[in-house]
């Protein structure tokens, strides 16, 4: 994410939560750059909401309670979004900051957080998206993390 300017907002993403709590709320909201006509562009790496990645370009309205929620997509950006639940050293702060270390390598930026012990990854179209799969899928099987899509693109699933 770039610097907090006057033309960020906080745009409010409502989520379903399953029978487990998870995700562990029913609203996420991520910093976005106005555009205009009822536009944003997300400048953060969600941590939940599925189907969206930093620099998607968000249709919003503005409710009766003052907040901006998210409608729909209207240009997406060509990044996807990768979480891992970090389970080497118990998802320490060490093992999170490898994890972005490690996948930053490979072209993406993200960011973790302690109370979750996860780590959410930005991954441009261009970073080495086979090098990143394998990666993954790598790390899974020796049990440092556990991870999900939260967005990907066509690109992403042809990279295997």
């Amino acid at each position: 994410m770039t610097n907090i300017s006057d033309d960020h907002v906080k745009v409010h993403f409502r989520m379903e939560v399953d029978e487990d709590g998870w995700p562990p709320a029913s609203i996420e909201s991520l910093w976005a750059v106005k555009l205009g006509n009822g536009t944003v562009q997300l400048d953060n790496t969600p941590w939940f909401v599925r189907g969206v990645a930093s620099g998607d370009i968000i249709r919003v309205e503005l409710e009766d309670d003052g907040v901006l929620y998210a409608r729909e997509t209207i240009q997406p950006s060509q990044n996807c979004t990768i979480r891992l639940i970090v389970l080497k050293d118990e998802g320490s702060a060490a093992a999170r900051q490898t994890v972005l270390e490690t996948f930053h390598l490979l072209g993406t930026t993200g960011e973790g957080i302690e109370r979750f012990r996860m780590v959410a990854l930005d991954v441009p179209p261009e970073a080495d998206l086979p090098k990143i799969r394998k990666l993954l899928e790598h790390g899974a099987a020796k049990e440092w993390w556990h991870w999900e899509e939260g967005c990907v693109t066509p690109a992403w699933e042809n990279a295997v």
